[in-house]
């Protein structure tokens, strides 16, 4: 039967009734206006399969074509090739596939070619609804390559099951393909491997290994900048200001005109190169600068709506001390304090943060103090009020006025005080920690710890050998079991004592004076004339005024300080002890 006969049979008939005939009909011959569509998904895996690729299957759709034009009495003109490299199947909110639709609704297509099924899509319900309801109501002919589908010439075709089947094959394909690169993906992200597309500003990629992060420095002394100067008392509006004053391009601009990157922020397609505070604000709350690790911070809703949600906290990938910090650790945690309290800059126009903004509270109401002003002929004064007092009701709270000049004098005398007086407990420290009594404490632990996994390793063999004993019929299986009980006894309480033992063995290697870091911070402010801002993050926790003009101040230090007074007590008669004669 020759191709011409071939579709002179009801389907050709079928199909020719309900192809609408006021269009592209010349002399009893057929004009069909083709689009060729061709996709290529990662997602799906077909960059893996050369037969997908978009060469091939243009090719795949040109000799289909050729076919057609070499069997038929109708005309084919090619209107245009649509192709969706690197989109997946699931979502039809593809561009050229977008490009197409429009098309076919201006009537410039009324025939579509694809090499198979799932490169029109791998949505099973969308799929179904193109094919069965969209195509036939814009009269579209819609042919495939691989299930020799033609929805003119063979309508059956489209209506067999086997149609279905394959759309509803294609859309589990995708799933299982999705949730094995998901399960691929957070194991190379546990293994410590970036796989973000842009790295964080003050980042690039290293060139030898693109899923590792490296210091771009360029970049990274801006964000070092931001941080200094945030802990220096400049408000972020203020750091903003700097940027845009000095001409620094922002993130987005410096990926896009330094790096070169094909960046596109959602928030800024205009290219706008100036710093917004909000920024800023990203920057100082970024705990990857730290060299920390994090990403799962999203994820796609389902393999099919690709809207990203957030991912609670408790199951971001987290890794530690992952690539070389820009910001280290103490200065990070500084800021992430600030920003947790209320701050505001001076009402003097400098855009400085107050002197002890987010660090002063009424000691009886336990809310914020107010920084105010009055003037008389000579001079500017500056005290601080109650909030409550000042805004609710003053049957709330009372003043608790004080002057911010004799505060900080008050504040500065108190630290220099207390940083003293550390230092006057070190040396105490150092003068136990030296006690003949000490070291021989000390020694009597790690001979008990010693003996401890001597008597562990005995008790290990015993059980071993009644099990041998067991096997080779010395003893019965009831004298085994309750050989291995005891034994199993004896080992986990072995084990509790050593633990214990190691715990007191750490807790004597922390309280030797030279690993008190903290001291040496506080030995490095020694004899302070001038209290500043920085002084007042790194040292106070927060200072309570009362009514009376008494001021209480909480360092963040104390409970060091405390566990230090509280181990000197317990350990004061080392003090004593009888020197040798």
């Amino acid at each position: 039967m020759s191709r011409k006969s071939k579709y002179e049979n009801s389907d050709y008939k079928n199909g020719v009734d309900s192809f609408n005939r006021n269009t592209f009909l010349s002399n009893n011959r057929k004009i069909w206006r083709v689009a060729k569509y061709i996709r290529l998904s990662r997602e799906d895996g077909d960059d893996k399969d050369e037969s997908n690729s978009v060469t091939s299957q243009n090719k795949i759709l040109d000799e289909l074509l050729k076919d057609f034009i070499q069997n038929s009495n109708d005309e084919y003109v090619v209107y245009d090739t649509y192709v969706d490299d690197g989109f997946s199947g699931t979502d039809f909110n593809r561009p050229d596939f977008q490009r197409l639709l429009r098309a076919i609704k201006d009537g410039q297509v009324n025939m579509i070619v694809t090499k198979d099924l799932s490169r029109l899509g791998r949505n099973y319900i969308e799929v179904g609804n193109y094919i069965e309801q969209i195509f036939p109501l814009f009269n579209v002919r819609f042919v495939t390559k691989a299930e020799d589908i033609d929805s003119f010439y063979k309508p059956t075709s489209v209506n067999s099951i086997m149609v279905p089947f394959k759309n509803l094959m294609n859309d589990e394909y995708c799933r299982d393909i999705s949730n094995k690169i998901i399960l691929a993906n957070n194991a190379r992200k546990r293994n410590g491997q970036y796989l973000g597309s842009f790295p964080t500003y003050g980042y690039r990629k290293d060139p030898n290994d693109k899923h590792k992060l490296i210091i771009d420095e360029e970049s990274a002394e801006i964000v070092r900048l931001i941080f200094k100067s945030f802990l220096n008392g400049m408000g972020r509006v203020t750091i903003t200001k700097m940027l845009n004053d000095r001409g620094i391009l922002n993130p987005t601009a410096y990926k896009q005109q330094v790096l070169k990157q094909n960046y596109v922020n959602s928030y800024n397609k205009e290219g706008n190169s100036l710093w917004c505070d909000t920024t800023v604000s990203r920057i100082l709350r970024n705990e990857m600068y730290t060299g920390k690790l994090i990403q799962g911070t999203k994820k796609m809703l389902s393999y099919k709506v690709h809207k990203q949600v957030d991912v609670p906290k408790e199951d971001w990938i987290v890794i530690e001390d992952n690539h070389e910090a820009i910001i280290d650790k103490d200065t990070f945690y500084k800021v992430q304090d600030i920003l947790s309290r209320d701050t505001r800059i001076k009402g003097d126009g400098s855009g400085e943060v107050s002197l002890f903004a987010g660090h002063i509270k009424c000691a009886d109401c336990k809310r914020a103090m107010n920084k105010k002003s009055t003037n008389n002929k000579y001079k500017t004064y500056y005290y601080y009020v109650c909030n409550t007092y000042r805004k609710k009701s003053i049957s709330t709270c009372t003043k608790h006025t004080i002057k911010s000049d004799y505060l900080e004098k008050v504040v500065l005398e108190s630290i220099n005080k207390q940083i003293d007086l550390c230092i006057e407990l070190e040396k105490i420290l150092k003068r136990i920690n030296k006690s003949e009594k000490r070291n021989l404490a000390n020694y009597n632990l790690e001979r008990m710890i010693n003996s401890k996994q001597d008597e562990l390793e005995k008790y290990k063999k015993l059980k071993k050998s009644a099990y041998e004993d067991w096997k080779l019929g010395e003893i019965t299986r009831e004298e085994y079991q309750e050989y291995k009980n005891s034994y199993e006894n004896e080992i986990l309480n072995i084990e509790n004592n050593i633990q214990y033992l190691e715990e007191e063995k750490q807790k004597y290697k922390e309280q030797v004076a030279g690993e008190n870091s903290w001291i040496e911070n506080l030995k490095k402010r020694r004899n302070l004339t001038k209290l500043t801002r920085e002084i007042v993050i790194e040292l106070i926790d927060c200072v309570y005024i009362h009514e009376n003009g008494d001021v209480t101040i909480k360092f963040k230090f104390a409970d060091e300080c405390e566990r230090m007074m509280e181990y000197i007590k317990v350990n004061e008669e080392l003090l004593h002890e009888p020197k040798a004669i």
